[in-house]
């Protein structure tokens, strides 16, 4: 990695992915993002750019404001980002007269002159320019004329982010160095310089190295002893190091910090020493003379040295293991179970088993599941009940926590399912996806769900990374744990009590748009629906159901008209169902210029199922309604993940093909439970 600090010297860029923020502690939260931004930079054969500032904005904004604390130097912040697999981190010499630009000079004169961005990777919340003019929206209008793109982390994800800082900060200033470490992946360290003291250590028997800590606004870890790792130049060393006011002296010299090197006796005047630290071991006390401090800090000793003979900390994994079953519905998919069965069971873990449940087929699949893997349960359907219903009538012979509908016609990776089931941990989550890819073109998202679900505001639904038939490429750019309106059928985690308790499935949808549907009930219930990138798996598409196809445009503005009329609050459907006719007859004119009429068809039939069984659907709206009171756990979270705009509009009128075209700000529906 490069590091520059001045921008009349940067080189001219290729193709260059950049994020800009004070990355402070470079814990796990920033860590997620720059393995996102050097991913996209990778896909691109481009490279990925940090933008900090040294000093921190707000010294030089704030300078009577003498709270700050930092959690890492710039010479830290850089060596973190390097490990990171960064290929620039650009230090800005943030002054008053850089502060004072406007949000148009600050794009043309600094992004765009010095680092020729090709996406930009922003905080919502991101603010530039003199008082702060600018936002994320100007940034985004203005890269139509500059040839950038934007690409928005979302509140969720800068929450998160803001929180681990907190965190962080909070941690050492109670001594917690231990969860700081959990939260960086590192030991927090301090640098500084050897300085003379007055000796009393030695006079003791316990030498210790007075350190001047080189930066200024360096946090300082709570009072206390800690065992500490030490680096000498080349030179590794342990020790304990004391950070307090000496209360035993009472000599008035204000908050010291002293390094007592183990098994060692050189002079170190002058040297330059960095300490990591491993372990708080107690706090500061006032002792009665210098026998007392002595004998304590012999005991200091023996703990220090007991502390450091463990193993380094490492990351703490989660040992929720709920009993979860991965359950593959299957119709005359013979070839899909010999393809890709086989990967779902060597990439299953221990506490997750894997059941194909049959629905009549009339092909060989049964007869091959019992020769091939006769450890798969196998549950028989007596008829086909279509998708939706099918998992209704099989998933109530399955006793489970946790729920993986899998459709047979995906392949999964490693470690699939142990990305997600952590999610469940938190009780508001009812429903999670991974990562949707084509299994034909694996560096695209695949139709169905692809990073996760969204909703416009007239009930069209559309995907993190598709948008209609246009899928796009996947390039890290939603990488992030996002809260979505809906989860995929193809690979659906669920809560199993949860399924059941909101009753399922439609079973008169057969396929299609079913999950919408219940995550939908989930999200009126108060429970959250998640993608989770991390999980991978790729998926044919159209296996189980072809996707152009008369029969399933029937499928679909069937059961999405229906959907909609379930759970939508009354005050809007009087305008909404109007207005839903209007859009759809749109669609049929545009089949109609396209020839196919068979289309056309599915439309009208569609609509003529809905109104001729208005009844049915009235009551059904009321029967969910009732479940969706009796499960709930808090307030309505349907204004997540849902949109303002029409997807319909922004793809046929404007052109727009991409998500980060037509997600902007999300909108808060009526919170009016429908009867």
């Amino acid at each position: 990695m490069q590091t520059h600090f001045s921008l009349d010297a940067l080189p001219r860029f290729r193709r260059s992915v950049v994020t800009i923020g004070s990355f402070d502690g470079v814990h796990r939260g920033h860590q997620q993002l720059l393995r996102r931004i050097v991913k996209m930079a990778q896909h691109r054969q481009g490279e990925s750019i940090v933008i900090t500032f040294d000093p921190h904005p707000r010294s030089v904004l704030r300078p009577d404001d003498d709270s700050l604390r930092l959690l890492s130097t710039t010479a830290e912040k850089a060596r973190y980002c390097a490990e990171m697999g960064i290929d620039h981190l650009i230090v800005v010499p943030f002054t008053l007269d850089f502060a004072g630009q406007t949000p148009e000079e600050y794009i043309d004169n600094f992004l765009v002159r010095y680092c020729q961005p090709e996406r930009i990777v922003i905080g919502y919340d991101h603010r530039f320019g003199k008082d702060r003019m600018g936002d994320i929206e100007y940034l985004s209008h203005r890269g139509r004329e500059k040839g950038y793109e934007v690409i928005e982390i979302d509140a969720q994800e800068v929450n998160n982010i803001t929180v681990s800082s907190t965190t962080v900060r909070n941690a050492l200033l109670e001594g917690d160095v231990r969860k700081a470490q959990e939260l960086t992946g590192r030991p927090y360290e301090l640098s500084g310089r050897v300085v003379r003291g007055q000796q009393i250590g030695r006079s003791i028997g316990f030498p210790t190295a007075n350190l001047a800590i080189g930066h200024p606004l360096k946090l300082i870890p709570a009072e206390g002893i800690y065992a500490v790792h030490v680096r000498r130049g080349q030179q590794a060393l342990e020790g304990m190091l004391y950070i307090g006011n000496r209360p035993s002296l009472e000599d008035g010299r204000g908050t010291t910090i002293e390094l007592n090197l183990f098994d060692f006796d050189e002079d170190i005047y002058e040297e330059d020493l960095t300490v990591y630290f491993h372990t708080h071991l107690r706090g500061d006390l006032k002792l009665d003379g210098l026998a007392a401090l002595r004998d304590q800090l012999a005991r200091d000793e023996v703990a220090a040295r007991a502390a450091l003979a463990q193993p380094q900390l490492k990351e703490r994994k989660s040992n929720y293991a709920p009993d979860t079953a991965v359950v593959i519905l299957n119709y005359n998919g013979r070839d899909y179970l010999e393809e890709f069965l086989p990967s779902v069971i060597k990439h299953s873990p221990d506490y997750a088993r894997v059941i194909v449940a049959d629905n009549a087929s009339t092909d060989d699949s049964v007869a091959y599941l019992r020769e091939h893997h006769p450890d798969v349960e196998l549950i028989i359907l007596p008829e086909n009940y279509g998708f939706a219903n099918g998992y209704n009538m099989a998933m109530m012979q399955v006793d489970a926590e946790i729920y993986v509908l899998l459709n047979s016609d995906v392949r999964v990776t490693p470690n699939w399912i142990e990305f997600i089931i952590p999610v469940f941990e938190d009780g508001e989550v009812g429903a999670a996806q991974p990562k949707i890819k084509a299994e034909h073109a694996p560096d695209r998202f695949e139709y169905a769900g692809a990073a996760g679900g969204y909703m416009d505001y007239l009930g069209y639904p559309f995907c993190r990374g598709r948008v209609f038939e246009h899928t796009e490429r996947d390039e890290g750019q939603y990488d992030g744990v996002k809260e979505v309106f809906w989860a995929t059928g193809a690979a659906f985690f669920c809560r199993a009590d949860l399924f059941h308790a909101l009753g399922g499935f439609e079973p008169e949808y057969f396929a299609h748009a079913e999950e919408i549907d219940l995550c939908w009930r989930m999200k009126r219930a108060g429970y959250k629906i998640l993608a989770v990138p991390s999980s991978t798996v790729y998926h044919v598409g159209g296996g189980t159901l072809s996707y152009n196809t008369p029969r399933k445009t029937y499928l679909n503005f069937r059961n999405t008209l229906t959907t909609s009329f379930k759970n939508e609050p009354l005050s809007r459907l009087f305008w909404w169902l109007p207005v839903r006719l209007l859009l759809d007859g749109a669609a049929g004119a545009l089949f109609l210029s396209q020839g196919k009429f068979e289309h056309i068809a599915s439309i009208l039939r569609a609509h003529f199922h809905f109104y001729g069984h208005f009844n049915l659907w009235l009551g059904r709206r009321k029967e969910r309604s009732q479940q969706i009171k009796a499960a709930s756990i808090g307030r309505d979270r349907t204004e997540i993940g849902r949109v303002a705009d029409s997807v319909i509009v922004h793809h046929y009128l404007l052109r727009h093909k991409r998500f980060s075209d037509i997600y902007r700000k999300q909108i808060t529906t009526e919170r009016v439970t429908p009867v």
